[in-house]
C-alpha cells in the first residue's frame, strides 16, 4: 500500500504521461550528484525484441558470475520488475525507501512518471559501481530519459519498425525518422545492429550511424546463426563458431534475439567463456514473451490444450508471431485485445491460417480500443467473433485436441492473463 501512495504521487507530478525532453531527468540527476555518470551500461534500443534481448544477456552473464542491474520497461504485475540490482528485484520496503529518498531530493518539481523512476534507478545503480547495467530505453530514444549517459560499454539496436506514431509530427511519421529518433544520438563506444525486417531499414541504420566511430557490428555482416535439424544451433561471428543447444524460448526471432545478445558480450571481452553461453541460452527468462501457461485457472479452462501469451502489440512483432505459429501443426485459435493507437489491421493482417480470431475488451486500460470496434477492424479475416472477457473469449472456442490457444495484442493484456490465471 505504501509503495502504490508514492507511485500515485509520482504520476501526478506532471500533468502528461510522457513529454519528451531531457531537461527535468538531468536537472534530478544533478541534485543526486549524477550517478548515470559512475555506472557500467550496456544500453538497449529498438522496437522490438528488446526485453529478450537484455534477458538473454541477463542470464548468460549470471552463469558467469557477473552481478547485473537491470532496468527495462514497463512492467508486467509489479512495479520491482523494473529494479533488478545484485541481479534480485528490490522487495517492496527497498523500493520505497528509494523512491522516497529522490522524491525529497526532486521536492515536487514537474517531472514525468518515467523520468522519476529512470532517476531513482540511476540512484541505486550507482551503489553498485562494478556491476553492468542492461538499460532498455523508452520511447524512441533521443529524448529519452534513459539517454543522459556521457559513456557507455555498448549500444544494442534491436529491430526497428513502425509504432508510437501518434508521438511523431504529421509528415514525419515513417521508419525512417524512428531510425533517426532511435540511433542518431547513440553512444561512441560499441554498436551492435541486430537483424532488421527489411534490408531498407538495416541499409537506413547503417547511413544514420555512418559518422559515429563506434566498433559496428551488424547481423549477417559481422555475425549470423543458422538452424540445424538435430536441435541445435550454429552461431558464428569473428571470434569463431559455436555449436549450442536449442533456448529454452520459443520463435525464431527469440534465436536472433540471443544471437544478438552473444555477439555484444562477446565483443566487450568481460570473462564470457563459450559454457557460460551454452548454459544461459537454456534459462532465460521469457515474460509475456510466447510464454507457455501450465497451470492457473485460465489454463484449466482449456484442458490440455497449448495455452501462449504473447504481448507484442505492432507489425513486426506480428510477424515474428506468426512465424512461430506457421512452425506449428495444429489448429490456432486467437484471442486478442489492443490498445487504440495500435495499427490494428496492419497487425492482423499477418495472422495467416488461424482457425478463429476472438476479440475482447482491455477493460483494465481506459485508452483501448473495444473488442467490438476490434472486430469491425478485423471483419476482414475469417471467423472473427466477439466476447466481453478473457473468459468468455476461451469458453466459446471450440477447442479441440491437439489445438493451441494464443492470448496476444497488448503487454497490458498479457498481464491481465497472468493476473486472471
Amino acid at each position: 500500500m505504501k509503495l502504490q501512495k508514492i507511485l500515485s504521487r509520482f504520476q501526478k507530478l506532471h500533468p502528461k504521461e510522457i513529454d519528451l525532453s531531457l531537461d527535468r531527468i538531468k536537472d534530478l540527476c544533478k541534485k543526486l550528484g549524477n550517478p548515470q555518470d559512475n555506472i557500467k551500461v550496456i544500453s538497449v534500443v529498438g522496437t522490438n525484441g528488446k526485453n529478450s534481448t537484455i534477458q538473454a544477456c541477463f542470464s548468460i552473464m549470471k552463469e558467469a558470475d557477473i552481478k547485473c542491474n537491470v532496468y527495462t520497461s514497463p512492467h508486467i504485475q509489479k512495479i520491482n520488475e523494473r529494479f533488478v540490482f545484485n541481479n534480485k528485484q528490490l522487495e517492496d520496503d527497498e523500493l520505497a525507501s528509494l523512491f522516497e529518498e529522490v522524491e525529497r531530493v526532486n521536492e515536487s518539481r514537474p517531472i514525468t512518471y518515467f523520468e522519476i523512476l529512470t532517476a531513482c534507478y540511476f540512484y541505486k545503480a550507482a551503489q553498485y559501481p562494478d556491476n553492468i547495467n542492461l538499460v532498455e530505453a523508452g520511447l524512441f530514444h533521443r529524448f529519452d530519459a534513459t539517454n543522459i549517459f556521457k559513456k557507455n560499454l555498448a549500444s544494442i539496436t534491436c529491430s526497428i519498425s513502425i509504432d508510437h506514431l501518434d508521438w511523431l509530427k504529421k509528415g514525419e511519421q515513417t521508419i525512417e525518422k524512428i531510425i533517426f529518433e532511435k540511433t542518431s544520438t547513440l553512444l561512441e563506444s560499441n554498436i551492435i545492429v541486430a537483424k532488421q525486417s527489411t534490408k531498407e531499414t538495416m541499409d537506413c541504420i547503417k547511413k544514420t550511424i555512418s559518422q559515429n566511430p563506434s566498433n559496428k557490428l551488424f547481423f549477417d555482416d559481422d555475425f549470423s546463426f543458422s538452424v540445424n535439424e538435430n536441435d541445435f544451433f550454429f552461431y558464428e561471428d569473428k571470434f569463431g563458431g559455436l555449436k549450442l543447444p536449442m533456448p529454452n524460448v520459443l520463435g525464431q526471432f527469440q534465436l536472433e534475439n540471443i544471437s544478438t545478445a552473444i555477439a555484444t558480450l562477446r565483443t566487450l571481452n568481460i570473462g564470457i567463456k563459450d559454457e557460460h553461453i551454452q548454459r544461459g541460452i537454456t534459462k532465460i527468462s521469457s515474460f509475456v514473451r510466447l510464454q507457455e501457461i501450465k497451470s492457473g485457472k485460465l489454463k484449466e479452462l482449456v484442458k490440455n490444450n497449448k495455452l501462449i501469451i504473447d504481448g507484442s502489440h505492432n507489425e513486426d512483432g506480428a510477424r515474428a508471431l506468426n512465424e512461430y505459429l506457421q512452425s506449428l501443426n495444429c489448429n490456432k485459435h486467437v484471442i486478442i485485445s489492443m490498445m487504440a493507437n495500435k495499427q490494428h489491421e496492419k497487425y492482423i493482417g499477418h495472422f495467416k491460417n488461424v482457425s478463429s480470431i476472438t476479440t475482447i475488451d482491455l477493460k483494465t486500460q481506459p485508452n483501448s480500443i473495444s473488442g467490438k470496434d476490434l472486430k469491425e477492424k478485423f471483419k476482414n479475416m475469417p471467423n472473427v467473433q466477439y466476447q466481453p472477457s478473457i473468459e468468455q473469449a476461451i469458453k466459446s472456442i471450440n477447442l479441440k485436441e491437439g489445438d493451441l490457444l494464443l492470448i496476444t495484442g497488448s503487454l497490458y493484456g498479457a498481464a491481465e492473463v497472468l493476473s486472471l490465471n
